[in-house]
């Protein structure tokens, strides 16, 4: 099959290029490059069932070829990123999402939209089911993000029952790994970041807030899996092993060998007190569930960014 994928230079996005390419299929992919790398691409540039196109998907946009599906991953998603260009966050999510949708309704192509976890806020239930409808602040700083994905969403559904579009919504939990950008000001680049560097490692609150960490090969398993179903709605992908912040950073300091010491600043406004994904219903609809353990996934990320490390190090001499 023939996929356009939004996004395609992104962290996710690149991975999931890779495993279209993998499983024989062609991959259109598209980004404007304000936060993605062509460097996430460079093993694919030269492949006869890859193409690049850089272009803003919140400007239209036609296929040069028919297409069999279109996957939406654009966004800015990391805090650092979002908060810095909020009125971009939020049109990507909007207008971006309805150009996606209308190439798909042209080419009668299946959808994909990525969304996030970060639409059920600052949760009262725990753990979240997809079946929650969230506790998010729409005019506080990180409404640009959660408030352009809770309209993706409803967007993306009011496609599927207005036009027939065959969508799929997958909200996606915290994940990590190889090709996530140093600077990223998520927690596993920031962390790894300073106990690579030996700086401070910085734990926001008291650290007793929790995240559950999911390896991107676990992630885009469950992306394939979910494009090919059947179901609609959304579908929580991500890894139920939950800890604290405080727990993540004394796995880092033991991971890395670090002597960074852990200090403490103020949590940020309508920062999550708790995040853990129930996924029953990927377990149930798709068979999904994450393999790889968070001590093998950091190991491979670890490795990576001390591989950059070493590059820039060499270039600088």
């Amino acid at each position: 099959m023939r996929f356009l994928v939004s996004g395609a230079a992104g962290f996710i996005g690149s991975h999931l290029c890779d495993r279209l390419i993998a499983e024989g299929h062609e991959v259109i992919g598209v980004d404007n490059l304000i936060t993605g790398s062509t460097q996430n691409l460079g093993h694919l540039l030269g492949n006869e069932r890859f193409q690049f196109i850089r272009h803003d998907v919140t400007e239209t946009f036609e296929a040069p070829a028919p297409l069999d599906g279109v996957l939406h991953l654009a966004s800015l998603a990391s805090p650092k990123d979002y908060l810095a260009n909020p009125l971009e966050t939020l049109e990507v999510g909007s207008t971006g999402t309805r150009n996606m949708l209308e190439l798909a309704r042209s080419h009668n192509a299946r959808f994909l939209l990525t969304s996030t976890s970060e639409c059920y806020g600052d949760p009262l239930e725990h753990p979240q089911k997809e079946t929650y409808w969230g506790n998010v602040n729409p005019i506080g700083l990180r409404s640009c993000y959660d408030e352009s994905k809770r309209y993706a969403e409803a967007l993306t559904m009011a496609y599927h029952r207005v036009h027939g579009v065959r969508t799929n919504i997958a909200r996606i939990f915290n994940t990590y790994g190889p090709r996530m950008q140093l600077n990223d000001g998520r927690v596993v680049p920031a962390f790894l970041d300073q106990a690579l560097r030996g700086v401070p490692i910085t734990v926001f609150g008291d650290g007793s807030q929790t995240r559950s960490f999911c390896y991107i090969s676990d992630l885009i398993e469950g992306l394939y899996r979910l494009m090919m179903s059947d179901e609609r709605e959304p579908v929580n992908l991500g890894n139920p092993r939950e800890m604290t912040m405080l727990e993540f950073a004394e796995h880092i300091r033991q991971l890395t060998k670090t002597t960074s010491p852990i200090v403490f600043h103020p949590l940020p406004a309508d920062d999550p007190k708790r995040r853990q994904p129930d996924i029953t219903k990927a377990k149930t609809i798709l068979g999904w569930e994450p393999k790889v353990t968070l001590e093998e996934g950091l190991a491979e990320t670890i490795k990576y960014f001390q591989s950059i490390y070493a590059a820039a190090g060499a270039s600088s001499r």
